[in-house]
């Protein structure tokens, strides 16, 4: 799917229709020090292993993509809700 490098539309910051240019959202590193993380590595210690199912077969074959928002204006953030696709491209 090809979506335009900008799109007019609504700023909350702004109040207004205004410029937005996109990009699409990517996963940071997740931090290893999150209390989640250090709780789920010690539930892995000793005997016992896994504490909940492995996903072994993966039902999905596409992602959903999300489109971060920059209002050219004032600089605000938006992301705008994922869509199933296999492709996207910036055009």
């Amino acid at each position: 799917m090809k979506v335009p490098k900008v799109i007019n539309t609504y700023c909350p910051r702004c109040n207004a229709k205004t410029p937005h240019t996109v990009s699409i959202y990517r996963k940071g590193r997740e931090s290893a020090l999150r209390k989640g993380a250090r709780h789920h590595e010690w539930d892995l210690h000793g005997y016992g292993g896994q504490k909940f199912p492995e996903q072994r077969r993966k039902a999905k074959t596409t992602t959903k993509q999300v489109l971060k928002l920059k209002c050219r204006k004032c600089g605000y953030v938006v992301d705008r809700l994922g869509v199933r696709l296999r492709k996207i491209e910036i055009a």
